[in-house]
């Protein structure tokens, strides 16, 4: 490949780049030099380090630093060494994954789990692995990009594979679109619906009653992306389907409502926060995920020390679900605070996520880097990753903050 700066790539590329630094919407990769916790220390760009109080991590249960959890991956690591250097079919799994796998099982309430490195590689395996010609792929609006990009690619793989979209949670949307599915003549196999139980930019929940009746009425299976509701959603934390009372096995389970086909989830956020995803479902259908999963048969499992870790992180949340209580009692004091002590007004969610909408994108970001100078990590989300004119500040709490970290918060949008 030529480097000269006459290549087309390479003149597009500056234009790009040259473009969102005049529109102020550069985006910069923060240096850490600690672990991750309520605070954490960074490095700026001219060398010097700061404390500064982390709210804009997944960390919602203030488990990526638990010496527990920590430990764990460092026992794995000298038993166990790096990894196999190959895939699980090839060269064998560890039986840290296995353990890993059965526990996700027993978390979420299904038969069975599988791993991948990232909830974004076990999304991509799920679609081109079950869905045939004759099939539709039907999803919300504002769900993930791991979705999107699955959907798309999924008709690649497999030609004639459908896809349909609804309304951000609007019922009669999701009806419409399943209703003109049912009657689609190319529509001959079966019906899939996902939908992300948090959506992470919102922070809105899915409505998993009435999207499970619509299911059952429509002969459609029902998948949740749960990655930011683990550790979050329910009274022990298993997410969204706990929240509506539609988890096996968990006290307060109201068999009416119905239970989730297929979820999707990642270990980077509330559990254990290193990284890793997983399709949490039936037997069978993991099965032929291990069988026929192009990302389980060609990528490398997930590294035995972060399996090790999610495990520990899984079992402590399950052994103290006070820590989802904790988490809750913060967010709503947060949100209490940022209402009645500023001029901001905070979208409202039974979640940790916490934004404030704010317009453009250079005032998100500008409003980051002032915040950052009052001792605040909080990072500004503009387009692509929101519509343009939504940019926000997202707040994302976790059960290591305290009220301290909150006020401080509070007294820095002051001074905005």
């Amino acid at each position: 490949m030529t480097t000269t700066a006459t290549n087309t790539f390479a003149i597009r590329t500056k234009e790009t780049l040259d473009t969102l630094a005049e529109a102020g919407q550069t985006k910069v990769l923060q240096t850490l030099d600690s672990p991750m916790g309520a605070t954490v220390t960074m490095i700026d760009a001219d060398g010097s380090r700061h404390e500064r109080i982390c709210m804009c991590s997944n960390n919602y249960l203030g488990l990526a630093n638990h010496p527990d959890v920590v430990e764990a991956g460092i026992e794995a690591l000298r038993t166990y060494g790096a990894g196999t250097a190959s895939v699980r079919f090839i060269c064998g799994t560890f039986a840290p994954h296995l353990t890993l796998e059965k526990t996700i099982a027993t978390y979420m309430g299904t038969q069975a789990s599988y791993t991948f490195v990232s909830c974004w590689n076990a999304t991509e395996a799920l679609f081109p692995t079950v869905c045939e010609a004759g099939d539709i792929i039907i999803s919300d609006e504002l769900n993930h990009a791991c979705i999107i990009d699955a959907m798309r690619l999924t008709p690649v793989i497999k030609k004639g594979v459908k896809k349909g979209i609804y309304k951000h949670s609007d019922m009669n949307s999701v009806r419409e679109v399943l209703e003109k599915a049912k009657n689609n003549p190319e529509v001959t196999g079966q019906i899939w619906l996902i939908t992300d139980g948090i959506f992470s930019m919102e922070g809105d929940i899915a409505n998993l009653p009435e999207l499970r009746k619509l299911c059952d009425q429509y002969n459609a299976l029902l998948i949740v992306d749960d990655s930011h509701a683990h550790g979050v959603l329910g009274k022990t934390g298993r997410g969204t389907h706990e929240h509506y009372n539609m988890c096996p096995g968990v006290d307060g389970f109201d068999a009416s409502r119905g239970t989730i086909d297929i979820f999707t989830g990642t270990l980077g956020k509330g559990l254990g926060g290193g990284a890793g995803g997983f399709i949490a479902a039936s037997q069978d259908l993991i099965d032929l995920i291990i069988q026929r999963g192009r990302p389980t048969l060609f990528s490398n499992a997930l590294p035995v020390t972060v399996a090790a870790s999610a495990n520990k992180a899984i079992q402590i949340l399950m052994d103290e679900p006070q820590r989802v209580q904790k988490l809750k009692d913060i967010t709503r004091y947060c949100r209490e605070q940022i209402k009645t002590q500023t001029e901001f007004d905070v979208l409202e969610s039974p979640t940790a996520i916490c934004p404030i909408i704010v317009g453009p994108t250079e005032k998100a970001i500008a409003m980051s880097k002032q915040l950052l100078e009052h001792g605040i990590f909080v990072i500004g989300f503009g387009f692509p990753v929101v519509p343009e004119g939504e940019a926000r500040l997202r707040i994302q709490m976790s059960a290591a903050h305290t009220e301290a970290h909150v006020d401080q918060l509070v007294e820095a949008l002051k001074k905005l």
